[in-house]
């Protein structure tokens, strides 16, 4: 196996010093460690064994010094006799302890000194602190009692001998350890002398080895040189070393040498064959054809496009004008025909003059295609061919493997000699061309120049015709210039009328927007406070009466306003498509729970049929829907005053689709409502559709009513996608049926485009005014408090109102505190601020937006900048009922919108559900 380590000649000569070196240091460095063992060993005598006896002694002499201070306080009673026995008690345990540790190498030892220390701790407890206790307490009998027995003396004479067997044990140790030294000693003599001659031998070994390495390399590489130069200098041989030293270098470079004149003698060969190949070529896609088919066995290519740089500046464009290996011709699904400079990696490569090169290329890219099968390339290089600066060509390759470094210079190379071929054979095929369009227009200035010839004679014949058509002309000018400036003052009227138009439809906003608050917050009280009347048990019969035809009224008046604000809502096409699943099978309920009471007040027979055919999930606007059916089935019932109303829910017949249905859609439901009323005459049934219009438009008719409900439902079942047909006979009752498709979610966005055009036909004269959607009407039965209010909920709760209208609020604090709430009453923002800064709590505040001093909005800001407020709910009022209302006082900081006159039933509820958070 050849060695993958390079080693220089100098390198193996100084590895073979440094090995002899590293040997003699090696053993420098055993003989030291010995050396130091020994030093240790002998200081561990010197150091360990004489610390050893020392300490010992030291124990000793603590006792003795002790027992002396022990009797002389014990005969002459003086404290300083105290004084050697306390410093003995503190020192010999700490030289004890330091003992017991230098000798942890020996347990046997520690054990004795154990035994010592248990004699000296008894001898303290049974003798030293006795007889001091007693002396300390005068008690000289007891004192003499215990020196007649004397308890410590056989301590004392114990611990003699523990000590004199403790330090004869040392001394032995001692001995035994001189004595190893000795014989290490003369161990290290030999192992010295057998080290110095394994050095020598070894540096020998090393020296003879290095040297033969270097000279057989040597002599290999010589012998290899002469047989390259025997064999005439082949470049296809190559010098075969082992080694990896300057010799192998040496034939490294070598070898490196004849592969570049190998390569290069390749290139030079290779590329004067493609150059060669130009000759001749006076066409240019035949040029590009020929160099792909050249070009891609060199390249290993499997894949070739060549574009043509044409067009005029501003308009150029890469033109694909030859292919190699491409499937089809010239236009295929397989890859673009022309690039834009900067378009594409094509067009990216002509416009920045430099080659793109992909690998890893995704397995989508394209296909490499042959009669066995197919498959993706891995690399793709993009190459502009330039002359003299100016990018005129792009070549794409394809190959299944990768371009090598040699192929991609061969590409480089054989490129700047096509950028001069590829200008050879445009400049001439763009002279041929000309020369054909010469030769073309001399014949044509021939057979023109006969012409002129011709023609030179009726001009001179035309020149007094043309005189007298100048004289014409020019007053037709002077005329042009006369209604020139005519139109233009009547385009700067009609601009003029266009800004005033604006301003108009600007004013007719505004005024919407200020009646609509100006007659909601009248409205609002009224209806209130009627109800009130008409649920007052103290009120006669006929003041309840007079109560609800007042409640009635309002209602009335109500429905009036929310009727033109839908009309003006469509006409500006300001209403939104929300569509969402709807339950088909819940419909009839619902319109039979709004509707069953009054079928039965008027003695009418109210039937709802639902096709078994019908499906169970229908996709539209719910809520649009329904206020058609509401407005169909008042009218019904309005102008029915016997017999019976109908509604029927079904699937359309398809022959009646594609007439009936603007919008086309998956599924249509033919929703109808029949009744057997006054009937509608046939020159009426077009016009009861328009705004303001009934069939009974005379001053003394006997049904009432704006006429805006039918209206409304056209243009809602137009936006929609849907339409409403009309079928009445006068005096034999109507039938209207409503064609709806299911929306989808492309479909809304095209009815909401179509709502914009339903705005642009109905816009002219129309109100155009956005407005907020408006709440269910008001509920005219009796007993909506009790209805709807829990008396647990409510009671206790305080609620402050904030409105600049005196009735108003005087209407809400009746309803409110009829429920048991504790009301208070704040003029405006600044007034609800005081208060909420004065007062402990408040459970839920009302607001009204439009005040003075502190609207409503400026007042919910400041509130939620109060931390102790953040959580308090906040139900804005407003009578303005604006489109983005809602969402304007969200912003502000409220927790919930109604909009007036007020629903009180909506209005419970909505205080119920934040009340019930607090």
């Amino acid at each position: 196996m050849k060695s993958t380590t390079s080693f220089s000649i100098r390198t193996k000569i100084m590895l073979g010093y440094l090995a002899s070196i590293v040997c003699f240091i090696v053993s420098l460095i055993f003989v030291d460690n010995q050396l130091t063992r020994m030093q240790l060993e002998r200081n561990y005598i010197i150091d360990h064994d004489i610390a050893v006896h020392d300490l010992t002694n030291r124990i000793e002499k603590h006792l003795l010094d002790m027992e002396t201070g022990q009797r002389g306080f014990t005969i002459t009673g003086d404290e300083e006799y105290l004084e050697p026995y306390n410093k003995g008690k503190q020192q010999w345990e700490q030289d004890y302890l330091q003992l017991f540790n230098l000798i942890q190498d020996n347990p046997a030892q520690q054990n004795n000194l154990k035994a010592i220390k248990a004699t000296i701790e008894h001898w303290i407890r049974v003798a030293g602190d006795v007889a001091i206790t007693l002396k300390k307490e005068n008690r000289n009998e007891a004192i003499a009692q215990f020196y007649k027995k004397d308890p410590g003396k056989a301590d004392m004479d114990q611990m003699r001998t523990q000590f004199e067997a403790f330090r004869k044990t040392e001394v032995d140790l001692t001995s035994q350890r001189a004595a190893q030294m000795n014989d290490r000693n003369a161990t290290l003599r030999i192992t010295l002398y057998a080290i110095l001659a394994a050095v020598a031998l070894l540096s020998t070994a090393l020296a003879t080895m290095i040297s033969g390495t270097i000279v057989r390399t040597i002599k290999q590489v010589v012998l290899t040189i002469s047989e390259i130069a025997a064999s005439g200098g082949s470049a296809g041989q190559r010098i075969e070393v082992r080694t990896r030293d300057e010799i192998g270098a040496l034939a490294t470079v070598t070898n490196q040498l004849l592969e570049s004149h190998e390569q290069r003698n390749w290139l030079k060969t290779r590329l004067a064959e493609v150059v060669g190949m130009y000759q001749g070529e006076e066409d240019i896609r035949a040029l590009g054809q020929s160099f792909l088919s050249r070009m891609a066995p060199l390249l290993d290519a499997s894949y070739g496009v060549f574009y043509v740089r044409k067009g005029r500046a501003g308009q150029q464009q890469l033109v694909r004008t030859a292919s190699y290996a491409a499937s089809g011709e010239i236009g295929d699904a397989d890859s673009a025909v022309s690039f834009r400079l900067g378009e594409g990696l094509v067009g990216q490569c002509a416009a920045e003059n430099r080659p793109i090169h992909l690998e890893q290329v995704p397995g989508d890219y394209i296909k490499v295609v042959s009669g066995l099968g197919s498959g993706a390339p891995t690399s793709i290089m993009i190459s502009p061919v330039e002359y003299e600066g100016k990018v005129i060509a792009v070549i794409e390759w394809a190959t299944l493997g990768a371009f090598t470094p040699l192929q991609r210079q061969l590409l480089d190379e054989a490129l700047e000699a096509l950028g001069t071929a590829v200008n050879s054979v445009d400049s001439r095929m763009e002279i041929e061309r000309l020369l054909r369009e010469s030769q073309a227009m001399t014949e044509q200035l021939q057979t023109q120049t006969e012409e002129l010839q011709t023609q030179a004679e009726e001009l001179q014949t035309q020149q007094e015709e043309l005189r007298v058509s100048n004289e014409q002309l020019e007053e037709q000018n002077r005329h042009s210039e006369q209604k020139s400036r005519e139109l233009e003052l009547i385009r700067v009227e009609l601009e003029e009328y266009t800004e005033q138009l604006e301003q108009s439809s600007q004013y007719k906003s505004n005024f919407l927007a200020n009646m609509s608050h100006e007659l909601r917050t009248p409205l609002n009280s009224m209806l209130i406070l009627s109800q009130l009347l008409s649920e007052n048990t103290n009120l006669t019969e006929d003041e309840k009466q007079y109560a609800q035809v007042i409640h009635s009224a309002g209602n009335d008046l109500l429905n009036l306003i929310n009727d033109i604000l839908d009309l003006s809502k469509v006409e500006a096409g300001k209403i939104d498509i929300i569509a969402e699943e709807m339950s088909v099978t819940e419909l009839p309920t619902i319109m039979k729970y709004q509707f069953e009471r009054l079928a039965e007040q008027k003695g009418i027979e109210f039937v709802i049929r639902l096709d078994p055919d019908a499906p169970a999930i229908f996709w539209t606007d719910e809520r649009r829907l329904h206020q058609i059916l509401r407005n169909l089935l008042s009218n019904a019932f309005k102008f029915t005053e016997s017999g019976s109303v109908t509604l029927a829910v079904g699937v359309a017949d398809p022959q009646k689709i594609g007439v009936q249905l603007p919008v086309e859609g998956s599924f249509v439901l033919a929703i109808s409502v029949a009744d057997t009323g006054i009937g509608i005459p046939a020159n009426k049934q077009e016009a009861i559709f328009e705004a303001f219009q009934q069939a009974d438009g005379t001053t003394s008719r006997k049904y009432g009513g704006t006429g805006l409900g039918l209206s409304i439902c056209r243009e809602f079942a137009r936006l929609l996608g849907g339409s409403i047909v009309v079928s009445s006979k006068e005096g034999a009752g109507s039938t209207f049926t409503l064609y709806l498709p299911s929306i989808n979610q492309s479909q809304t966005l095209e009815l909401l485009k179509a709502s914009e055009e339903v705005a642009a036909d109905v816009s002219t004269g129309g109100l155009g005014m956005p407005l907020a959607e408006r709440g269910e009407p008001q509920r005219s039965s009796r007993s909506v408090v009790p209805e709807t209010v829990d008396k647990e909920i409510y009671a206790g709760k305080r609620v402050l109102v904030v409105d600049d209208d005196t009735r108003n609020t005087f209407a809400l604090k009746s309803m409110l505190e009829e429920a048991g709430v504790d009301v208070s009453v704040a003029g405006n923002g600044q007034e609800c601020l005081d208060l909420l800064d004065t007062e402990e709590r408040f459970d839920l505040v009302l607001m009204d937006i439009m005040m003075p001093v502190l609207d409503g909005y400026a007042a919910m800001r400041q509130i939620r900048t109060m931390p102790r407020f953040e959580t308090l709910p906040i139900i804005a009022l407003t009578a303005k009922a604006m489109k983005f209302d809602r969402e304007k006082c969200l912003e502000a900081g409220a927790s919930d919108y109604i909009s007036k006159p007020l629903n009180m039933h909506q209005l419970f509820s909505l205080m119920r559900v934040w009340l019930t958070k607090v």
